[in-house]
């Protein structure tokens, strides 16, 4: 079986899609079944001859490869996107309403217009709606959605530089905690572990379970160990350089690789961490 990923737009999750007997390239666009109806997308990637056994469950259809039709439609549905977009932002305006508009999408065949909006709470946009369904002639959908999925769509650069992680290649948002911080012993100011959205970062997951199988099989701070230098006490690891740092009882601090540490001196609680 032949497979791409299909992506659906900026901001927008990808999908493999089965390409069947269709002979696609790279940057080819092609119209696919989504969740709420067709849409069109672009060729990412192109998987060939995938074994059975490795094809993953969610697989979407093919629909067609794009016709020129295809790509008129699309034309049109962007410039109502933006006229939708215009018009929603002078209603929200004249009604004063606490509304950050993100993003207008139009579904393929234009049958639905969903304007994708952020609020510091319940908002009461009835009367929105009556203007957006008198000036669209159309079915017309509010989603209220949270600050990470605004920076998902609307994208950017993180600290580190690099496009944001979530408007690239994350396909789902994983849960994030400042324990996960900890554990890897970053600064826990909230300008260094928070992204622009003003959550912490998701990139605070991609470590964190490789620093807690190390952590597993070390000693818990302040543990005594019995060295050539003499008896001292664990005050701090750099899983980085993997080494750990003894405050010694006669004073000073001595520096010692995690592989030098005694087996029978590792912690015996999962992930105790000391903190």
């Amino acid at each position: 079986m032949n497979l791409a990923k299909v992506c659906l737009g900026p901001g927008r999750k990808c999908c493999l899609v089965d390409l069947g007997d269709h002979e696609l390239k790279l940057q080819d666009k092609v119209v696919v079944q989504r969740d709420d109806g067709l849409g069109l997308g672009q060729v990412m990637t192109i998987f060939r001859n995938v074994k059975p056994g490795l094809i993953p469950p969610k697989v979407k259809p093919l629909v067609r490869p794009a016709t020129p039709e295809d790509l008129e439609q699309a034309e049109r549905n962007s410039q109502l996107e933006e006229r939708a977009y215009r018009f929603c932002l002078e209603r929200v305006q004249v009604r004063n309403l606490p509304i950050y508009l993100v993003r207008v999408e139009c579904l393929f065949d234009a049958s639905k217009v969903v304007f994708f909006f952020t609020a510091p709470g319940r908002v009461d946009f009835r009367d929105l709606v009556k203007d957006l369904v008198q000036e669209f002639r159309t079915r017309i959908e509010l989603r209220q959605i949270g600050v990470r999925h605004r920076a998902k769509m609307v994208g950017g650069l993180g600290i580190c530089g690099r496009g944001l992680c979530c408007s690239s290649f994350l396909q789902e948002f994983e849960p994030v905690s400042v324990r996960m911080a900890k554990e890897q012993q970053l600064s826990l100011n909230p300008s260094k572990i928070s992204g622009i959205c003003g959550r912490l970062m998701c990139c605070l997951t991609y470590e964190y379970s490789t620093y807690q199988e190390i952590r597993k099989h070390l000693p818990r701070l302040g543990k005594r160990l019995k060295l050539p230098e003499g008896e001292g006490k664990i005050i701090r690891y750099n899983l980085i350089r993997q080494m750990a740092t003894l405050e010694m009882e006669g004073g000073g601090e001595v520096e010692i690789p995690l592989a030098q540490i005694p087996a029978n001196n590792a912690a015996k609680e999962p992930g105790g961490s000391g903190q």
